[in-house]
């Protein structure tokens, strides 16, 4: 069970709390905005954007309406820029420790507090949390733990560091896939982040990446651009206290020395959902159980949205979670505003929106 609060004078009084900054719920921020309910975002990272930022910064995503293709920095600035009007506070590097409901003889709604002791008092919870607090699989060698960081990655956050490495990746799924044709390929304007050579292992010849780019990835290495070894990683090589090598060892049993100078890892996320599963709230297989009329949960005026929630049908897209926090905010809207009736309206021709998102109304002849 989680740790009970007590309310303090300082807390901050808000009409909702949204946990998770990724892309769904920076959406979130608009959604309520244009209700014109205020809105504090936390966030365990130190930045805003979530998976996309911590995951793809730099690949391309192709399945934004109206948006052939950005990159997940792109979107997130992007979106960061259509939530300006609303002025969100964002609270970075703290993860919410305490989510309590408040009694209605002190105000109903409910008591926030997060890992650095801010408290909220807010009359709605919006849960965008991803998969939760998610964290790379990570090999099981002897020794790898101090080269972390340095030359073993489990994640790729700036290309750049791997141009002209001697890389050697592991796995078998998209990203291991994606980022060996990345650091492999050479295009009309050159490749600025073209490793000097790439090796590619994965324990079987069966991949779980997209079948367009395991033929890409074959067709290299018949063209000896890079290489692929069936094998698995069992040992590390040192030299000057620096990694100079990773043991890989076949199904053959025999072990080889494969060099390199920096080393990804890609194994998968093992999410975790942390404090949340204390709760309070219904769930399923480690997701949040939501109706798909308001995407409220168990609790009145907590809200799910996102890849953190299950329904019937449910498909994990960004796209799915934009409409989410559409109907989310409507389903909000009555507990900010108990003695108000909200219509929908649209951003095109509804001056009161215009206001709310400081534009000027357009002239229609």
């Amino acid at each position: 069970m989680q740790e009970q609060a007590s309310l303090r004078a300082d807390a901050i009084a808000t009409d909702a709390v949204i946990v998770g900054a990724g892309p769904v719920g920076l959406f979130q921020v608009f959604e309520l905005g244009l209700l014109e309910i205020k809105a504090h975002i936390i966030d365990s990272l130190a930045y805003p954007g979530g998976q996309c930022i911590e995951l793809y910064p730099d690949k391309p995503i192709y399945d934004i309406p109206a948006v052939p293709m950005c990159t997940g920095k792109e979107l997130t600035d992007n979106l960061l820029r259509q939530i300006e009007p609303f002025g969100a506070t964002f609270h970075l590097g703290q993860e919410v420790t305490v989510v309590q409901k408040l009694a209605d003889e002190a105000g109903g709604g409910f008591l926030v507090e997060t890992s650095k002791g801010t408290q909220f008092v807010t009359k709605t919870v919006f849960i965008a949390g991803g998969v939760g607090s998610f964290q790379p699989r990570t090999l099981k060698v002897d020794g790898i733990e101090k080269h972390e960081g340095a030359q073993v990655h489990y994640r790729v956050k700036s290309p750049a560091q791997f141009a002209g490495k001697h890389l050697l990746i592991i796995g078998g799924g998209d990203s291991a896939l994606d980022w060996a044709l990345n650091f492999c390929a050479a295009n009309d304007d050159g490749n600025p982040h073209k490793a000097e050579s790439v090796i590619l292992v994965h324990r079987r010849d069966g991949f779980r990446a997209a079948p367009a780019s395991v033929a890409k990835m074959k067709e290299l290495c018949d063209a000896m651009e890079m290489q692929f070894i069936v094998g698995q990683a069992t040992g590390i090589e040192e030299a000057d206290g620096q990694l100079s090598g990773v043991k890989i060892t076949g199904n053959d049993g025999i072990t080889r020395i494969v060099p390199c100078d920096q080393v990804l890892a890609f194994f998968g996320l093992s999410p975790k959902l942390g404090p949340i599963a204390e709760w309070g709230l219904a769930l399923e297989r480690k997701q949040i159980v939501v109706d798909t009329e308001k995407f409220e949960t168990s609790v009145p005026g907590i809200f799910a949205v996102g890849d953190v929630n299950t329904y019937p049908g449910k498909k994990k897209l960004i796209l799915s979670g934009f409409h989410e926090c559409a109907l989310a905010a409507f389903g909000a809207a009555p507990y900010v505003f108990p003695d108000k009736r909200v219509h929908l309206q649209y951003t095109t021709t509804s001056p009161k929106l215009h206001k709310v998102l400081g534009v000027e109304s357009p002239v229609f002849d």
